[in-house]
């Protein structure tokens, strides 16, 4: 596992950070399963060099800053309720700052896909729980309207719904499905196409 000097890496709780190897380290923040390393909180990844080469994989929270989403902008938020005509969210991550306290976020069935809205189905494209990357269309009184229409946004992590057994997250099988890798349970989501942050908001 590598990174540049430079490059800041921000991670989600349950996000799978890299293969367990012998020269790997668990570091605080972090947790081995299935031969895996997990994000155990939300934060930054940080990557030392420890002893004769050995790596130390940790996850720390950064200092934060008062950060308001804008129009336009990329967000990260965590589905809390859906209903048959919107889904109610909380914003945690605006861009690639964390944020101390979260924003309320809707994303009317209208703006969840680009074509055929009028054959959205809410519960087949999000569940509570699941994680998204969305774009903010506008400001309201007290939310920001958000949109997952562009085939980059849309869920980037989610658990099966019978996940008493393990936390492990699903796998993205196509566009609007995914997969629990160990009980190879399938579930319809409305699938990001994950590019590069700089990508996505290279699109505006």
């Amino acid at each position: 596992m590598s990174s540049q000097p430079d490059e800041t890496i921000v991670c989600l709780p349950g996000e799978r950070l890299c293969r367990t190897e012998d020269n790997i380290v668990l570091g605080i923040g972090t947790y081995e399963q299935n031969g895996y390393i997990y994000a155990s909180k939300s934060g930054i990844v940080n990557i030392e060099e420890s002893g004769e080469n050995c790596q130390v994989v940790s996850v720390h929270k950064p200092g934060f800053h008062l950060t308001i989403p804008a129009t336009g902008d990329v967000v990260t938020a965590r589905v809390l309720v859906t209903t048959p005509k919107f889904v109610k969210c909380a914003i945690f991550c605006v861009r690639n700052v964390l944020l101390e306290s979260s924003y309320r976020g809707l994303l009317r069935k209208e703006d969840v896909r680009e074509t055929e809205k009028d054959r959205v189905d809410i519960y087949k494209s999000f569940k509570p729980g699941d994680v998204i990357l969305a774009r903010v269309i506008n400001q309201l009184d007290q939310s920001f309207l958000l949109t997952t229409a562009e085939n980059e946004l849309g869920v980037v992590i989610a658990y099966a719904s019978d996940a008493r057994k393990t936390r492990v997250p699903m796998v993205p099988v196509g566009w609007s499905e995914m997969q629990c890798p160990q009980t190879t349970i399938k579930e319809p989501r409305k699938v990001a196409k994950v590019l590069p942050e700089s990508s996505i908001n290279a699109v505006k």
